[in-house]
């Protein structure tokens, strides 16, 4: 299966895509651009939300594909993100548990497509990314996630920590990977819960395992200190499945 990136360049063509409702994640646009189109199209972006970054022209030179991308360009993504509500409905329909991953700053697009294959497979029934900072639903990520993305959905947020907390005001509960946590086998992962898995160097950040409920540590027994984000993310999704199964739910 080919997975399409959707990236545009030139102001017709950009503004174009923002007004025909296409997913973009991000938009570049050229430092010191403000004339009238430019403010249309970065209009629009700030309808939908999307991320506006301002570059020197040199940048966008290298970014460019034609050469003629006129002061901006459009990257958007190969899948449609979904919502929190759908993922919660979808457990409902199913009869289970909310079994949710949220991934802190995940900027690899190979891990990001690990770990959706892997949470289609453990069971859980959404992820949940940040808008900044993070891979987005690339043409990379659809075709390493082998075609879980058109099973998992994935949600877009703008702030990780308040979305925990509106989901805890729904009956979820957190637990966040952490080198100095509890061992994942001393923990009860079972019931409503969100797995929350940090940035591929500095981990889960400040603020988010403060949001948390509990820390989970993977226990270890060799020469390195820590476990690669979409590894780290399929062991304990696992550790959760397994006691799903267990427990009878």
């Amino acid at each position: 299966m080919r997975y399409e990136e959707l990236t545009t360049e030139g102001r017709n063509a950009v503004l174009e895509a923002f007004r025909s409702g296409k997913t973009i994640d991000k938009l570049f646009v050229q430092d010191g651009c403000h004339d009238g189109p430019i403010q249309s199209i970065t209009r629009e972006a700030r309808k939908q939300d999307t991320i506006i970054t301002y570059v020197a022209k040199e940048r966008l030179d290298q970014m460019s594909a034609s050469g003629r991308h006129q002061g901006v360009i459009a990257y958007g993504a190969a899948y449609a993100y979904a919502q929190v509500e759908e993922m919660l409905q979808a457990a409902e329909e199913k009869g289970e548990p909310p079994f949710l991953i949220l991934l802190d700053g995940i900027e690899d697009p190979h891990n990001l497509g690990a770990i959706i294959r892997t949470a289609n497979l453990a069971g859980a029934h959404g992820v949940i990314i940040p808008k900044r900072r993070a891979a987005g639903l690339t043409a990379v990520v659809a075709k390493t996630s082998a075609g879980a993305l058109n099973y998992t959905p994935v949600a877009k947020v703008t702030n990780l920590s308040s979305t925990i907390e509106a989901l805890k005001e729904k009956g979820l509960w957190f637990v966040c990977a952490d080198m100095d946590g509890e061992s994942m086998y001393r923990l009860n992962l079972t019931g409503p819960i969100g797995l929350v898995i940090g940035n591929e160097g500095k981990g889960v950040g400040k603020l988010v395992k403060e949001t948390c409920d509990m820390s989970a540590s993977i226990p270890m027994k060799g020469n390195i200190s820590s476990l690669n984000a979409s590894v780290a993310a399929g062991v304990l999704s696992y550790e959760i499945l397994r006691q799903r199964l267990f427990a009878g739910g």
